[in-house]
């Protein structure tokens, strides 16, 4: 066991608590709890989108999956990822951010009403359970490997969820700002010095490369086929879209204390991003050079033990302090955001509906007492999921949105004519047709649809489809209805 590595990651969950707390104290209202009173400056806009974006499927999933099938096995993250934030800081930042809204569902409510609030609002809370599970499940891994199993996987993600939750009920989004802040510096000294550090005792960076060379794991593209094209633009367009309407990236934006802010912080953290989630990458593919065995067993097992495996086999010890304070910090960014950030939609965009006379007050009370519910559904999942790799988690998580939500707020943002029904008919169609190829398999008639067609794909034309025949459709008929009225109207003229 490393007791004392063990030790170290249990104190720096703790010494997080000091930080809620602190921001505790100065939360007066719901605006400060969940967009921090919008007085985020550029620098912590850019560490906190970041910090979020840089979770446990960026330095134990994408990893694995490079390795499994190189560049174009990892376009959804980092790729598509990155491309969101940079997405949301050209064309979504900048208008969003000047109606001050509280969460992303009150867009929906201003432009399309409240039963568009509502059904955005409900998928946008669903599809944070994959995500958030990646991180608990990542949590308990860390503890089972630190204390050799002693401490098993469930009992790790329960301890690790409870020091998070804890920091995230006191303070908030500030507390949340915070402390990305101080792990975005942990977690980039941390990953550079671990990636110099596996550079020399291959070495050099030249032999790594190499090796990624060699077994073709640079090719980005798919084959020329159609089927192989089409699933690689699903699988690009996943994250880039569908986190697009997600109210974690909504409250870093509008917590910015501006609008260049919320822009440019926006911008500049997803294309810190991309650059940085190929550390996690290099770093695998040294611990390929250095135990070749090893890593080609946990490959074909547990591939998302082949990095800290190679930390605590083949590393000094403040290699492994440096390498695990980066993964906690990584984690906990990530879960603190999407722990806020579904329970803050539920009470703004859902429970206000519900009981409409609740004051400022009971609003925060809520807010708090919906993270501790929602935390306990998704620890719940978590461990029902155990099993499940960490990527797939987190790719799952943003089908929903994309086919969902994403078209009724950019057709809302940028197209005059977008109306309430096309809103709602995106989100039916869109939804119906993804879930018919998802589940094909299922159903009489379509086995091996999904095989063919991705889901997302399908699911996004149908939300296209529905927003345009539902806007446009009942004003041609109206068009035509009145066009013939008027020839009626001219043949009887005629004929008297």
């Amino acid at each position: 066991m490393n007791t004392l590595l063990l030790v170290f990651v249990l104190l720096y969950l703790v010494g997080t608590l000091a930080v809620g707390a602190w921001a505790g104290t100065r939360i007066k209202n719901t605006e400060d709890f969940a967009v921090a009173g919008h007085s985020l400056p550029l620098i912590m806009v850019i560490t906190t989108s970041f910090a979020t974006w840089f979770g446990a499927e960026t330095v134990m999933g994408i990893p694995a999956k490079f390795v499994d099938g190189g560049l174009k096995a990892v376009i959804e993250d980092p790729f598509g990822a990155s491309m969101c934030l940079v997405l949301v800081g050209l064309f979504f930042a900048t208008r969003l951010y000047k109606m001050k809204l509280l969460t992303i569902g009150d867009f929906y409510r201003k432009r399309f009403g409240v039963i568009v609030e509502v059904m955005c609002s409900i998928m946008i809370i669903i599809s944070y359970l994959g995500w958030v599970a990646a991180q608990i499940t990542a949590l308990g891994l860390v503890f089972s490997i630190l204390s050799a199993d002693q401490i098993s996987q469930e009992a790790g993600m329960i301890i690790g969820t409870v020091l998070v939750l804890v920091y995230v009920m006191m303070g908030g989004m500030l507390a949340v700002a915070w402390t990305d802040f101080i792990q975005m510096i942990v977690l980039v000294i941390g990953l550079s010095y671990i990636a110099w550090t596996s550079s020399e005792m291959v070495g050099g960076a030249k032999n790594v490369f190499s090796l990624a060379d060699q077994k073709g794991w640079f090719q980005i593209l798919p084959e020329t086929n159609i089927k192989d094209w089409a699933f690689f633009i699903a699988a690009a367009i996943t994250m880039m879209f569908g986190s697009i309407p997600q109210q974690d990236v909504f409250q870093r934006v509008m917590s910015a204390r501006d609008v260049k802010s919320a822009r440019l912080g926006a911008i500049i953290g997803g294309l810190c991003y991309l650059a940085f989630a190929f550390v996690p990458m290099f770093i695998v593919c040294a611990a390929l050079l250095k135990m070749p065995e090893h890593a080609a067993e946990l490959l074909e097992n547990d591939p998302q033990k082949v990095l800290p495996t190679m930390i605590l086999d083949h590393m000094p010890f403040i290699a492994q302090v440096f390498f695990f304070g980066a993964l906690v910090s990584a984690i906990k960014s990530t879960s603190s955001a999407t722990l806020l950030a579904p329970s803050t939609s539920f009470v703004e965009n859902i429970l206000r509906h519900l009981v409409p006379s609740l004051r400022d007050k009971q609003v925060l009370l809520a807010m708090r007492l919906t993270i501790l519910v929602f935390t306990c559904m998704v620890l719940t999942y978590a461990i029902l999921a155990k099993g499940t790799p960490i990527y797939e988690l987190v790719s799952s998580a943003y089908q929903v949105t994309l086919v969902g939500s994403f078209i009724p707020l950019t057709a809302g943002l940028y197209w005059k004519k977008a109306t309430t029904q096309g809103a709602v008919w995106s989100i039916v169609l869109g939804i119906s047709l993804w879930a018919l190829v998802s589940f094909s398999s299922s159903i009489p008639g379509f086995a091996g649809l999904d095989s063919v067609i991705p889901s997302q794909l399908s699911g996004l034309f149908g939300a296209v489809l529905g927003m345009v025949a539902g806007s446009l459709g009942p004003q041609w008929i109206g068009n035509r209805c009145h066009i013939n009225l008027e020839h009626i109207g001219d043949l009887e003229h005629k004929h008297v």
